[in-house]
Protein backbone atom coordinates (compact mmCIF):
# COMPACT_ATOMS: atom_id res chain seq x y z
CA UNK A 1 0.00 0.00 0.00
CA UNK A 2 1.34 3.32 -1.23
CA UNK A 3 2.17 6.31 1.51
CA UNK A 4 0.02 9.53 1.75
CA UNK A 5 1.81 11.99 -0.33
CA UNK A 6 3.54 14.43 2.07
CA UNK A 7 2.59 12.71 5.13
CA UNK A 8 5.24 13.82 7.97
CA UNK A 9 6.04 10.86 10.07
CA UNK A 10 7.79 10.08 12.95
CA UNK A 11 11.05 9.30 10.50
CA UNK A 12 11.43 12.74 10.17
CA UNK A 13 10.22 14.53 13.07
CA UNK A 14 12.51 15.52 15.86
CA UNK A 15 10.54 17.15 18.57
CA UNK A 16 8.57 13.74 19.36
CA UNK A 17 8.90 13.47 23.54
CA UNK A 18 10.77 10.19 24.75
CA UNK A 19 8.47 7.99 25.79
CA UNK A 20 9.83 6.00 28.62
CA UNK A 21 7.75 4.03 31.43
CA UNK A 22 7.98 4.28 35.38
CA UNK A 23 8.31 1.40 36.32
CA UNK A 24 11.32 0.10 36.92
CA UNK A 25 11.55 -3.77 36.61
CA UNK A 26 14.16 -5.77 38.70
CA UNK A 27 14.17 -9.14 38.90
CA UNK A 28 17.38 -10.27 40.84
CA UNK A 29 16.73 -12.92 43.46
CA UNK A 30 16.29 -11.11 46.76
CA UNK A 31 14.73 -13.51 48.94
CA UNK A 32 15.95 -14.56 52.65
CA UNK A 33 14.37 -17.60 53.85
CA UNK A 34 16.60 -18.35 56.84
CA UNK A 35 17.32 -15.02 58.05
CA UNK A 36 13.17 -14.50 57.72
CA UNK A 37 12.35 -17.95 59.66
CA UNK A 38 14.44 -17.53 62.56
CA UNK A 39 14.32 -14.98 65.25
CA UNK A 40 15.72 -11.93 66.87
CA UNK A 41 18.13 -11.01 69.18
CA UNK A 42 20.36 -8.01 70.86
CA UNK A 43 23.84 -8.49 71.91
CA UNK A 44 26.23 -5.98 73.71
CA UNK A 45 29.48 -7.17 72.72
CA UNK A 46 31.55 -8.34 69.59
CA UNK A 47 31.90 -11.73 71.08
CA UNK A 48 28.74 -13.19 71.98
CA UNK A 49 27.79 -16.52 74.27
CA UNK A 50 24.82 -18.80 75.08
CA UNK A 51 23.83 -22.16 76.90
CA UNK A 52 23.16 -25.27 76.18
CA UNK A 53 22.18 -28.61 77.97
CA UNK A 54 21.14 -32.01 77.94
CA UNK A 55 18.70 -34.20 80.29
CA UNK A 56 20.65 -36.82 82.23
CA UNK A 57 20.70 -40.65 80.94
CA UNK A 58 17.72 -42.30 81.41
CA UNK A 59 17.05 -44.73 83.50
CA UNK A 60 14.25 -46.86 83.79
CA UNK A 61 15.20 -49.09 86.69
CA UNK A 62 13.25 -47.98 89.24
CA UNK A 63 13.32 -47.94 93.01
CA UNK A 64 12.40 -50.11 95.48
CA UNK A 65 9.38 -49.11 98.14
CA UNK A 66 10.74 -47.66 100.70
CA UNK A 67 14.12 -46.63 99.18
CA UNK A 68 16.47 -44.36 101.16
CA UNK A 69 19.53 -42.36 98.81
CA UNK A 70 21.95 -43.57 101.14
CA UNK A 71 23.90 -40.41 99.76
CA UNK A 72 24.11 -41.83 96.34
CA UNK A 73 22.98 -38.83 94.93
CA UNK A 74 22.51 -37.38 91.29
CA UNK A 75 25.47 -35.86 89.20
CA UNK A 76 24.16 -32.12 88.81
CA UNK A 77 24.15 -31.52 85.00
CA UNK A 78 26.39 -28.64 84.33
CA UNK A 79 25.32 -26.43 80.90
CA UNK A 80 28.01 -25.79 78.15
CA UNK A 81 28.33 -22.12 77.24
CA UNK A 82 29.18 -21.93 73.48
CA UNK A 83 30.27 -18.60 71.35
CA UNK A 84 29.92 -16.66 67.98
CA UNK A 85 31.24 -13.73 66.58
CA UNK A 86 29.24 -10.31 65.19
CA UNK A 87 30.30 -9.26 62.17
CA UNK A 88 30.03 -5.70 60.12
CA UNK A 89 28.61 -5.60 56.96
CA UNK A 90 28.11 -2.58 55.24
CA UNK A 91 26.55 -0.84 51.47
CA UNK A 92 26.71 2.35 50.35
CA UNK A 93 25.53 4.74 47.95
CA UNK A 94 26.80 7.63 46.26
CA UNK A 95 24.79 10.45 43.96
CA UNK A 96 25.94 13.50 42.56
CA UNK A 97 24.33 16.78 43.36
CA UNK A 98 23.34 17.17 39.58
CA UNK A 99 21.75 13.81 39.48
CA UNK A 100 19.66 14.17 42.62
CA UNK A 101 18.25 17.80 41.46
CA UNK A 102 16.76 16.07 38.53
CA UNK A 103 13.60 13.87 37.57
CA UNK A 104 14.15 10.62 36.74
CA UNK A 105 11.49 8.63 35.48
CA UNK A 106 10.28 6.17 38.37
CA UNK A 107 11.97 7.76 40.93
CA UNK A 108 10.98 10.43 43.61
CA UNK A 109 14.76 11.01 44.55
CA UNK A 110 17.78 9.00 43.25
CA UNK A 111 19.31 9.15 46.52
CA UNK A 112 16.00 6.72 48.35
CA UNK A 113 15.92 4.76 44.90
CA UNK A 114 19.63 3.72 45.09
CA UNK A 115 19.23 2.91 48.70
CA UNK A 116 16.62 0.58 48.53
CA UNK A 117 18.78 -1.17 46.38
CA UNK A 118 21.45 -1.31 48.48
CA UNK A 119 19.34 -2.50 51.73
CA UNK A 120 18.04 -5.39 49.73
CA UNK A 121 21.64 -6.65 48.45
CA UNK A 122 22.97 -6.05 52.10
CA UNK A 123 20.40 -8.71 53.26
CA UNK A 124 21.01 -11.61 50.54
CA UNK A 125 25.10 -10.40 51.69
CA UNK A 126 23.46 -11.36 55.63
CA UNK A 127 21.51 -14.07 54.64
CA UNK A 128 24.68 -15.96 52.40
CA UNK A 129 27.19 -15.20 55.85
CA UNK A 130 24.59 -17.04 58.03
CA UNK A 131 23.51 -19.90 55.68
CA UNK A 132 26.63 -21.05 54.42
CA UNK A 133 29.92 -22.74 55.78
CA UNK A 134 32.36 -19.88 56.99
CA UNK A 135 34.07 -20.18 60.18
CA UNK A 136 33.83 -17.73 62.85
CA UNK A 137 36.95 -15.36 62.73
CA UNK A 138 37.30 -13.35 65.83
CA UNK A 139 39.40 -10.59 63.52
CA UNK A 140 42.30 -8.34 64.44
CA UNK A 141 43.17 -4.51 63.07
CA UNK A 142 43.78 -5.40 59.40
CA UNK A 143 41.16 -8.89 59.49
CA UNK A 144 37.65 -8.54 59.32
CA UNK A 145 35.34 -10.75 61.71
CA UNK A 146 33.39 -13.63 60.51
CA UNK A 147 30.57 -14.96 62.44
CA UNK A 148 30.46 -19.01 61.79
CA UNK A 149 27.70 -19.81 59.68
CA UNK A 150 24.92 -22.35 59.79
CA UNK A 151 26.98 -25.16 58.35
CA UNK A 152 30.02 -24.30 60.09
CA UNK A 153 28.31 -25.83 63.61
CA UNK A 154 26.43 -28.80 62.56
CA UNK A 155 28.30 -31.50 64.27
CA UNK A 156 25.38 -34.11 65.56
CA UNK A 157 22.58 -34.41 62.98
CA UNK A 158 24.83 -34.57 59.18
CA UNK A 159 25.70 -37.11 56.21
CA UNK A 160 28.45 -36.18 54.46
CA UNK A 161 30.42 -38.06 51.81
CA UNK A 162 33.93 -39.86 53.57
CA UNK A 163 36.08 -37.97 52.56
CA UNK A 164 33.93 -34.95 54.34
CA UNK A 165 34.26 -34.32 58.18
CA UNK A 166 32.01 -31.49 60.19
CA UNK A 167 33.93 -29.65 62.96
CA UNK A 168 30.83 -27.90 64.98
CA UNK A 169 31.56 -24.94 67.05
CA UNK A 170 31.80 -22.07 64.41
CA UNK A 171 34.55 -24.52 62.57
CA UNK A 172 34.43 -24.71 59.11
CA UNK A 173 33.68 -28.10 57.83
CA UNK A 174 35.72 -30.40 55.53
CA UNK A 175 33.93 -30.50 52.25
CA UNK A 176 33.84 -34.38 50.74
CA UNK A 177 33.17 -35.54 47.19
CA UNK A 178 29.96 -34.36 46.19
CA UNK A 179 27.41 -37.89 45.78
CA UNK A 180 23.39 -37.20 44.79
CA UNK A 181 20.48 -36.42 47.21
CA UNK A 182 18.45 -39.04 48.09
CA UNK A 183 14.96 -39.85 50.30
CA UNK A 184 17.47 -42.27 52.16
CA UNK A 185 20.42 -39.48 53.03
CA UNK A 186 17.57 -37.34 54.01
CA UNK A 187 15.32 -40.19 56.01
CA UNK A 188 18.81 -40.99 57.97
CA UNK A 189 19.77 -36.86 59.63
CA UNK A 190 15.84 -37.10 59.82
CA UNK A 191 15.84 -40.02 62.51
CA UNK A 192 19.22 -38.65 64.08
CA UNK A 193 17.21 -35.24 64.55
CA UNK A 194 14.62 -37.01 66.05
CA UNK A 195 16.86 -39.45 68.11
CA UNK A 196 18.87 -36.01 69.31
CA UNK A 197 15.78 -33.98 70.04
CA UNK A 198 15.36 -32.48 67.54
CA UNK A 199 12.21 -31.55 65.49
CA UNK A 200 13.33 -29.46 62.15
CA UNK A 201 10.48 -28.26 59.87
CA UNK A 202 12.36 -26.35 57.26
CA UNK A 203 14.48 -27.86 54.35
CA UNK A 204 16.56 -24.75 52.87
CA UNK A 205 18.02 -26.29 49.56
CA UNK A 206 19.43 -24.54 46.05
CA UNK A 207 17.25 -25.18 43.07
CA UNK A 208 18.81 -28.00 41.77
CA UNK A 209 18.43 -30.05 44.65
CA UNK A 210 14.88 -28.30 45.27
CA UNK A 211 14.05 -30.31 41.71
CA UNK A 212 15.82 -33.83 42.98
CA UNK A 213 13.60 -33.64 46.09
CA UNK A 214 10.60 -33.29 43.49
CA UNK A 215 11.48 -36.30 42.00
CA UNK A 216 11.87 -38.80 45.33
CA UNK A 217 10.13 -42.34 44.94
CA UNK A 218 7.29 -41.01 47.13
CA UNK A 219 6.16 -39.02 44.70
CA UNK A 220 5.11 -41.16 42.19
CA UNK A 221 2.68 -42.73 44.79
CA UNK A 222 1.01 -39.26 45.67
CA UNK A 223 -2.81 -38.33 44.20
CA UNK A 224 -4.61 -35.22 44.23
CA UNK A 225 -6.97 -33.55 42.13
CA UNK A 226 -5.60 -30.97 39.29
CA UNK A 227 -6.71 -29.27 36.47
CA UNK A 228 -6.51 -31.22 32.92
CA UNK A 229 -3.84 -28.75 31.53
CA UNK A 230 -1.44 -28.98 34.99
CA UNK A 231 1.13 -30.69 35.12
CA UNK A 232 2.30 -31.27 39.10
CA UNK A 233 5.56 -31.90 39.77
CA UNK A 234 6.65 -30.18 43.01
CA UNK A 235 6.86 -31.05 46.41
CA UNK A 236 6.56 -28.12 48.85
CA UNK A 237 5.66 -29.97 52.19
CA UNK A 238 8.14 -33.31 52.87
CA UNK A 239 5.83 -35.15 55.33
CA UNK A 240 8.29 -37.81 56.89
CA UNK A 241 8.03 -40.30 60.43
CA UNK A 242 8.87 -37.46 62.39
CA UNK A 243 6.90 -34.34 61.34
CA UNK A 244 6.93 -32.05 57.96
CA UNK A 245 9.56 -30.22 56.47
CA UNK A 246 8.86 -27.23 54.48
CA UNK A 247 10.55 -27.21 51.39
CA UNK A 248 12.49 -23.69 50.31
CA UNK A 249 15.12 -23.28 47.56
CA UNK A 250 17.05 -20.44 48.04
CA UNK A 251 20.08 -18.80 45.78
CA UNK A 252 22.21 -17.79 48.89
CA UNK A 253 22.52 -21.38 50.90
CA UNK A 254 25.46 -23.72 49.30
CA UNK A 255 24.04 -25.25 46.51
CA UNK A 256 25.66 -28.38 47.43
CA UNK A 257 24.13 -28.72 50.96
CA UNK A 258 20.69 -29.73 52.02
CA UNK A 259 19.81 -27.28 55.40
CA UNK A 260 17.58 -28.62 58.21
CA UNK A 261 16.36 -25.68 60.41
CA UNK A 262 14.12 -25.54 63.33
CA UNK A 263 13.67 -22.01 63.31
CA UNK A 264 12.90 -21.60 67.16
CA UNK A 265 16.59 -22.66 68.01
CA UNK A 266 18.52 -20.32 65.74
CA UNK A 267 18.69 -16.06 66.16
CA UNK A 268 20.44 -12.93 64.42
CA UNK A 269 22.01 -11.34 66.93
CA UNK A 270 22.23 -7.83 66.65
CA UNK A 271 25.05 -5.71 68.08
CA UNK A 272 24.16 -3.35 65.96
CA UNK A 273 20.36 -3.14 64.23
CA UNK A 274 20.01 -1.63 60.78
CA UNK A 275 21.14 2.24 60.20
CA UNK A 276 21.91 4.99 57.49
CA UNK A 277 24.86 6.59 58.12
CA UNK A 278 25.53 10.06 56.15
CA UNK A 279 29.16 10.19 55.05
CA UNK A 280 30.74 13.30 54.84
CA UNK A 281 30.37 15.45 51.89
CA UNK A 282 34.02 16.22 50.13
CA UNK A 283 32.26 17.59 46.86
CA UNK A 284 29.39 17.98 44.72
CA UNK A 285 28.44 14.20 45.47
CA UNK A 286 26.40 12.88 48.59
CA UNK A 287 27.00 9.49 49.74
CA UNK A 288 25.14 7.23 52.59
CA UNK A 289 26.40 3.74 54.07
CA UNK A 290 23.75 1.24 55.41
CA UNK A 291 25.85 -0.52 58.41
CA UNK A 292 24.67 -3.49 60.08
CA UNK A 293 26.51 -6.01 63.18
CA UNK A 294 25.49 -9.28 63.54
CA UNK A 295 26.06 -13.11 64.29
CA UNK A 296 24.65 -16.09 64.35
CA UNK A 297 23.45 -17.48 67.61
CA UNK A 298 23.22 -21.48 66.91
CA UNK A 299 20.75 -21.87 70.02
CA UNK A 300 21.20 -25.63 70.34
CA UNK A 301 22.80 -27.51 66.89
CA UNK A 302 21.35 -30.21 67.96
CA UNK A 303 17.98 -29.29 66.87
CA UNK A 304 18.94 -28.91 63.61
CA UNK A 305 20.85 -30.86 60.90
CA UNK A 306 22.89 -31.18 56.86
CA UNK A 307 23.31 -33.36 54.33
CA UNK A 308 26.46 -32.19 53.09
CA UNK A 309 28.30 -33.23 49.88
CA UNK A 310 25.65 -33.01 46.90
CA UNK A 311 25.77 -32.77 43.51
CA UNK A 312 25.20 -29.15 42.09
CA UNK A 313 24.19 -30.27 38.58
Amino acid sequence: MAKVTNAFDTYSATSDREQLSDVIYNISPQATPFMSAIGKNSIKNVVFDWQTETLPTVDAAGELEGFRLDGATSASTATTRVSNVAMISSRDATVSGSQQASDPAGKKSEMAHQLAIMAKALKRDMETALCQNGGKTTGNATTARKTGGFESWIKSNYSKAASGAPTGGGTAPTDGTQRALTETLLKAVLQSCFTNGGEPSMAICGPVNKQKISGFTGRTNSRQMVDANTVEASVSIYASDFGELKIVPSNFSRERSLLLVDPDYAKVSFLRDFKTVDIATVGDAQTKMIVTEYGLEMSNEAAHGIVADLTTS
